[in-house]
């Protein structure tokens, strides 16, 4: 019989406990933070309706990276792309019994059919963080706010990161009125402006052709782009009020929290507003890490009451793409702190109740459990990365006495097992 492969499926991740102790000291940072904010964790399966993703996560997603399936009652299913609609769907479900503004997060992982690359793979892991209930500006602030203070807290500076925010209020206004794109291109047009620093110029301008956009109007549309902060000035001042970005934008906050920039789009449909992107300025990465935005009407699609939502995602791949690039990964920490090892047989149930003292004063500690010698054991407490033993000899137990070897100094000491614990504590 042939064996079964030991890789992972194409685009998706086994993680050893070294490697899953880095993700959770990260992790534990990113936690910290958002309930330091005022954020509370959920969760939410994992299959859900494919229609629930056809209908607002765009085309690509839904028709080009979506795992369906179909049950045995021929009900079609999708593993989770994103968690942007499930939440959604859980807060216009549970609205009565939620008090709005209510502040969510998760970390959950997400599928998607894609070619597995540097920032991309087939499944990842993503921190949701939500504010649903809220139209007011401090909500955006909010949000920029916890951005900077998420990255602080993990060690980056802010000359590592830039944020980049518009609105598609603003963007549908120059594309309709000042460019002059009917109604129905608009989506195109959109679309395209997503690809505007990821293709050459001639690439598209045919693909502008393509849909229907003019030379004269590709050209409007180029310098419109490239004007940043100063096509506001264009604007009508309804369009203006209507839009939170712009708003920011008149204000002293605007200038510390992010960068106006008519570039981002972002592909999802059920943004209608705010929009932005975290992108990594290192030239070794410079990419877009993670973005959001306003969704004002998402909940529309499970109920008639309207419940304002704006938030963002941190997907882990490109999160500790960043975080290496920069040096801000953190090491694994040890398996355990503390080794207890009987020196001969006969002292098990000795190293189980001195073990039992380390732990009930908070350390982390491992037993021996194969009975090789010492001389053997103490490598394997090495390697663990533990800085102490607790040897257990017979003279020494017989006496009720255990000795403690700081492993980094060598500098042991015999000492009541009862007070091996306080000999351990750090100063």
């Amino acid at each position: 019989m042939s064996l079964l492969p030991t890789e992972p499926y194409r685009g998706t991740r086994d993680f050893l406990p070294r490697e899953m102790s880095v993700r959770e000291q990260v992790f534990g940072s990113v936690y910290r933070v958002l309930e330091r904010y005022g954020y509370t964790r959920y969760d939410g399966p994992v299959l859900e309706p494919a229609e629930i993703y056809e209908a607002k996560s765009g085309q690509e997603i839904a028709h080009l990276q979506l795992y369906t399936l179909q049950d045995r009652s021929g009900r079609r299913l999708a593993l989770r792309p994103e968690m942007t609609p499930s939440v959604a769907r859980m807060i216009a479900g549970n609205a009565g019994t939620i008090s709005f503004p209510a502040r969510w997060y998760c970390n959950v992982n997400c599928h998607r059919y894609e070619r597995p690359q540097r920032g991309r793979l087939r499944e990842h892991w993503q921190v949701n963080a939500d504010i649903f209930g809220s139209a007011s500006l401090n909500a955006e602030i909010e949000i920029f706010e916890l951005v900077h203070d998420l990255f602080a807290a993990l060690g980056a500076t802010r000359d590592m990161y830039a944020v980049r925010v518009s609105d598609r209020i603003l963007l549908d206004w120059v594309i309709r009125s000042l460019v002059g794109v009917s109604a129905d291109k608009v989506r195109l047009v959109s679309g395209l402006i997503d690809r505007w620093e990821k293709y050459p110029r001639e690439v598209l301008q045919r693909e502008a052709s393509e849909s229907g956009v003019t030379e004269d109007q590709f050209r409007t549309l180029d310098s419109a782009l490239k004007s940043g902060p100063e096509i506001v000035g264009q604007v009508p001042a309804e369009v203006l009020r209507a839009s939170p970005v712009a708003q920011l934008l008149s204000s002293p906050e605007s200038a510390r929290l992010f960068t106006f920039d008519p570039l981002i789009v972002r592909g999802f449909e059920y943004y209608n507003s705010t929009v932005f992107e975290v992108f990594d300025t290192d030239p070794a990465n410079r990419r877009s890490l993670f973005g959001g935005g306003r969704y004002d009407d998402l909940t529309g699609l499970f109920s008639r009451q309207q419940i304002r939502g704006i938030g963002f995602a941190i997907g882990d791949v490109t999160l500790f793409d960043f975080l290496g690039t920069h040096g801000l990964l953190p090491g694994p920490e040890p398996e355990y702190e503390v080794a207890v090892l009987p020196t001969g047989p006969g002292l098990d149930d000795a190293a189980r109740r001195v073990a039992r003292v380390l732990r009930d004063a908070g350390l982390r500690t491992a037993t021996a459990l194969d009975g090789r010698r010492i001389g053997k054991q103490i490598p394997r407490a090495v390697k663990a990365g533990a800085r102490a033993v607790v040897i257990i000899g017979p003279d020494d137990w017989s006496a009720g006495n255990v000795t403690v070897r700081d492993l980094a100094t060598g500098e042991q000491h015999t000492v009541p097992y009862q007070d091996a614990a306080r000999r351990l504590a750090r100063p």
